[in-house]
């Protein structure tokens, strides 16, 4: 139990900078922000899939909480904040390293996510926009989303983003441990019987795991390759679903239940199909 507790500590400390950096960033951007700003996070939009999809691949869980703090406050596009969510690999990288896979196959599995990201990324923004529905990015939307937090921003913006980091963080701690505590108790023993290399079911089953906010669960799915238990379609399913603590951040902080469960939805549907696509070209690659 000590070590679960630790290893919960140990993982939002981690993330913490990250986490504190956004919201400064965004608190500076609602006290500051002008036209010419305005304009300038606009052009970025389009771009944002991109370059959200080469952030993403950062070994870092702490990325994909800043990016739903984001979209929250309608900085960033949804194919943005997707394109981050399905490339981020927290743990996978380093794993895949220390376990000695061969070098081809790390940089096809950072292709394909990377790649799929992006343009998974851009058909969304492209149809929203096609549709009218792609809400505008600006960084006048962040003074609605520190109001609906209670921030305080323009008296210190330092505070503020201190007060916004700690709310989050609590949340993100109390579901970390209760899910450590999960794997701790069922571990790969079970995940193992669960999964299979039947074609498409097991990108399935490996994206409903992916879905579970939790870095821990990127360790879980790229061992499970490494043993040669799931297949490489099924891997990039389940890494391409896991968000690490995107979607805590996200249901945390956009108080749009219905758009949360939609994203959701939308993210596991993008990474099964992509994974499965990537199952298939794995073999001509």
């Amino acid at each position: 139990m000590v070590d679960i507790i630790l290893e919960t500590l140990l993982d939002a400390l981690k993330m913490s900078p990250i986490l504190f950096l956004a919201y400064l960033l965004m608190e500076f951007l609602e006290l500051k922000a002008g036209e010419k700003l305005n304009k300038t996070v606009a052009k970025v939009g389009y771009a944002g899939p991109l370059l959200g999809s080469l952030i993403g691949a950062i070994p870092q869980c702490g990325f994909s909480g800043a990016v739903a703090g984001f979209y929250s406050a309608r900085v960033v596009t949804l194919g943005t904040m997707i394109a981050v969510f399905m490339s981020t690999s927290d743990e996978m990288l380093p794993i895949l390293l220390s376990e000695k896979v061969e070098l081809t196959v790390i940089l096809k599995i950072l292709l394909f996510k990377i790649v799929g990201a992006a343009v998974c990324g851009f058909i969304i923004d492209i149809v929203l926009r096609l549709l009218k529905k792609n809400r505008e990015t600006s960084s006048e939307h962040i003074h609605d989303f520190c109001e609906q937090e209670h921030c305080d921003c323009h008296e210190n913006i330092f505070l503020s983003a201190l007060k916004h980091t700690a709310k989050v963080l609590v949340l993100i701690i109390i579901v970390s441990f209760a899910l450590n505590c999960a794997f701790e108790y069922f571990g790969n023993d079970f995940l193992k019987g669960v999964f299979g290399n039947t074609p498409f079911i097991s990108e399935v089953l490996a994206g409903l795991v992916g879905l579970i906010p939790n870095c821990s669960v990127s360790v879980l799915i790229t061992d499970l390759f490494v043993e040669g238990v799931i297949s490489p379609g099924a891997m990039i399913s389940g890494l391409m679903t896991n968000a690490g603590v995107g979607l805590l951040v996200l249901f945390r902080l956009n108080r749009n239940v219905k758009e949360n469960i939609l994203i959701t939805l939308l993210l596991f549907v993008s990474g099964v199909a992509f994974g499965a696509l990537c199952g298939y070209l794995w073999q001509i690659f």
